[in-house]
C-alpha cells in the first residue's frame, strides 16, 4: 500500500498500466492502460464475453493480475498480500446483478452483518450508520422487512446502501441494472449519480447506453480485446457516441 491515504491524495483512485485481463487461460483485454480520478463517473460497455467482467474482478483482487500495473485505492495490486485484501475491499463499494442479498435476514440484518465482518464494534455507531445509508438511498423505513419483501429495485437500493457502509473511495458496479426494468433500473442510475455528485468514484458496467445518452459521462468500451475510452477516442454505442 502507499503511504498516502487515498481519500486525501490527488492521486488517481484507479491506475492501470499495461495489463492484460485473463478468463481462465485465455487472454480478453491486451495492454490495458487508463487512469481514473477520485470524483469521476465512468461507464464500462462492451458485448458478453468483452472482458468487463473479469476487468472488474482482476481490480478488486478476485482474479489474478498476470502481466501489467495495477493500483487501486493506495494499493498495489500485483503484489497486494492475501491478508491485505480485506482491507483494499473496504475501501472500496461492490455492487452485483443478482444483489447477493441473505434471503433469511432483515435488510437491518444484512448490513449489520457486513459492519460485524468489517470491523464495527460500537452499536450505537453501527445503528446510527445504518440508518444513514437506507436514507440515502430512499429506504428509510424498510429495516425491519426481509428480502422477499422488497421489490426488484428496492433490493438493488438494499445492496447500494451495504456498499456505502464503509464510505468507499470507489463504487464498482457490474450490471447493477440487469435483472430489473427501465423505469426502476433508470432510478438507480440516478441513484449513482446522486452518489457521485457527493463524491464518491462510480465505475458502473451495463449493457444499457440509454443511460449513456441520459447521463453523459466518460465511456469505457471493451472491444476487440482492446480497452477504448471516450476521453481520447470517439467511441461508437449503438447509435449513441
Amino acid at each position: 500500500m502507499t503511504e498516502s491515504s487515498p481519500f486525501f491524495s490527488d492521486k488517481p483512485v484507479v491506475a492501470i498500466r499495461n495489463a492484460c485481463i485473463f478468463q481462465e487461460h485465455n487472454v480478453v483485454l491486451e495492454d490495458v492502460s487508463f487512469t481514473i480520478d477520485k470524483g469521476e463517473f465512468i461507464y464500462l460497455v462492451g458485448r458478453t464475453g468483452s472482458g468487463k467482467s473479469s476487468l472488474l474482478r482482476t481490480m478488486y483482487v478476485d482474479l489474478p493480475l498476470r502481466l501489467g500495473e495495477i493500483e487501486i485505492a493506495g494499493y498495489d495490486v500485483k503484489t497486494i498480500k492475501t491478508s491485505e485484501i480485506p482491507f483494499l475491499r473496504r475501501r472500496l463499494g461492490i455492487i452485483f446483478q443478482d444483489f447477493q442479498l441473505f434471503a433469511d435476514r432483515t435488510v437491518d440484518e444484512n448490513l449489520f452483518f457486513v459492519m460485524r465482518a468489517t470491523g464495527w464494534k460500537d452499536r450505537a455507531k453501527m445503528k446510527q450508520r445504518l440508518a444513514e445509508v437506507l436514507m440515502r438511498v430512499g429506504l428509510g423505513t424498510a429495516g425491519s422487512k426481509m428480502p422477499h419483501q422488497l421489490s426488484g429495485g428496492e433490493q438493488q437500493r438494499v445492496a447500494i446502501a451495504r456498499a456505502l457502509i464503509n464510505e468507499p473511495i470507489l463504487l464498482i458496479a457490474d450490471e447493477p441494472t440487469g435483472n430489473l426494468d427501465p423505469q426502476v433500473s433508470d432510478g438507480i442510475v440516478q441513484l449513482f449519480r446522486e452518489i457521485n455528485y457527493m463524491g464518491t468514484t462510480v465505475l458502473m458496467a451495463t449493457h444499457n447506453y440509454q443511460f449513456i445518452k441520459n447521463y453523459p459521462a466518460r465511456v469505457l468500451k471493451c472491444e476487440n480485446n482492446r480497452l477504448l475510452d471516450s476521453k481520447y477516442e470517439k467511441i461508437e454505442l449503438g447509435g449513441y457516441y
